[in-house]
């Protein structure tokens, strides 16, 4: 499960927002390999549009490492949306090499359940 999520905001800057998650299988919910430098799920109240500039400090289940991600949304779940799925927005990493190496680490991390074909935030 997913930890509170904080949110701050600065005129005309990037959202910065913490995401703290706990669990392998909420890890497996929030990845989104679908996009091809990967992507990771942001359960929020807050309006984005697609293209707008996010921040995402991210911590993985079993890793003392704060991952800094400058992405961007890609992907939108409004509020009330079918099959009960939560409001948010999928962060989509830069194509950067850190970005690369965080992708590498989730994948491993996930290992054979990324072909599993349970329900996630996303798809």
């Amino acid at each position: 499960m997913n930890a509170p999520v904080e949110e701050t905001s600065k005129t005309a800057r990037p959202s910065v927002i913490q995401l703290n998650i706990k669990e392998r299988a909420a890890l497996y919910a929030s990845y989104i390999p679908l996009f091809k430098e990967g992507g990771i799920f942001v359960p929020t109240e807050r309006d984005y549009a697609m293209g707008d500039s996010i921040f995402v400090m991210l911590s993985l289940p079993d890793d003392p490492r704060k991952y800094a991600i400058a992405g961007t949304v890609a992907w939108i779940t409004p509020a009330g949306s079918a099959g009960g799925r939560a409001r948010g927005v999928g962060v989509r990493f830069p194509a950067d090499e850190k970005s690369a190496e965080l992708r590498q680490t989730i994948e491993n991390r996930l290992g054979s359940a990324l072909s599993s074909d349970k329900p996630t935030h996303t798809v």
